[in-house]
């Protein structure tokens, strides 16, 4: 997998660690290993504009997604991953480690961790997953439990 991370935020993020989770991601995914994936780290600023241009809404968030190809896991089936989607440019994850860091203390665990979670909620927005509806939501955060999960079973194996 392609996975560019450009950090523009003037904050220190583990680049390495982040793209480990997005390839342990597209792999759990059943996403092809030739798809390409960006994710940038913004500052405050540059996250509070993104948010009222694409979102028309003030003030930063934590993490946008900006899909570039339609996909799915499966080639074109949401949980089939018996054969991997095709080849693609997934798009831009943008993330804001200010927010997430405030997000973290607020749940009471690491910047780490909550920009990990906020990665992998970003990544399946890429894939067509939502939260709108209640179905939506259960699916897409029942998900996002479990590749969290088994991503803390590759990275502090026991």
């Amino acid at each position: 997998m392609s996975i560019e991370i450009n950090n523009e935020s003037g904050v220190g993020v583990d680049e390495e660690r982040l793209g480990a989770l997005a390839a342990h991601v597209l792999r759990e995914m059943g996403i092809n290993p030739l798809a390409e994936l960006s994710i940038v780290v913004v500052d405050e600023d540059a996250m509070a504009e993104l948010h009222e241009k694409w979102m028309g809404e003030p003030g930063p968030t934590d993490v946008l997604a900006f899909p570039m190809d339609e996909l799915r896991p499966g080639g074109g089936a949401r949980g089939d991953a018996e054969s991997p989607a095709d080849p693609a440019l997934l798009g831009d994850v943008v993330l804001c480690p200010q927010v997430a860091a405030r997000q973290a203390e607020e749940a009471g665990h690491s910047a780490t961790d909550e920009l990990e979670l906020l990665c992998t909620h970003g990544i399946l927005h890429l894939l067509g997953y939502d939260h709108a509806e209640p179905e939506e939501h259960k699916e897409m955060f029942g998900l996002q439990s479990r590749l969290l999960e088994s991503w803390q079973g590759v990275r502090d194996p026991r």
